[in-house]
C-alpha cells in the first residue's frame, strides 16, 4: 500500500474547504497513515470461516402480533387509556 503523501493531504482538505497550517497537515499525514495501516492489517484477517451476520444479537423478531380488538362501548375501549377527558383519550399537549 503507498503511503499517504502530503499533497493527498493538502488536495483532501481543499475538497474538504478546510485551511490547515503546516503542523496540522504533518498531523494528518501521519494519522491517515496510521489509519490506513490499520485498515490493511484488518483486510489481512482471514474471515472464511466466520458466519455472516446483520446485527450482533440473534434475536427474531421480538414485537407482538397486532391483534384487532373490537370494543362494544367507549367506556370500554377508554379503559386503555392512561388519562381521559370527556370521552376522549387525553395526550399531552405537543404545540406550543
Amino acid at each position: 500500500m503507498a503511503d499517504i503523501t502530503k499533497n493527498e493531504v493538502i488536495h483532501m482538505a481543499k475538497l474538504a474547504m478546510l485551511n490547515l497550517n503546516d503542523q496540522e497537515i504533518d498531523n494528518y499525514t501521519k494519522d491517515m497513515q496510521e489509519i490506513l495501516s490499520y485498515a490493511q492489517k484488518i483486510n489481512q484477517i482471514d474471515t472464511s470461516n466466520v458466519d455472516e451476520t446483520i446485527g450482533v444479537a440473534e434475536q427474531k423478531n421480538i414485537f407482538r402480533k397486532d391483534e384487532i380488538i373490537k370494543f362494544k362501548t367507549r367506556e370500554d375501549l377508554l379503559q386503555n387509556a392512561p388519562s381521559q377527558e370527556e370521552g376522549m383519550f387525553q395526550i399531552p399537549k405537543v404545540i406550543n
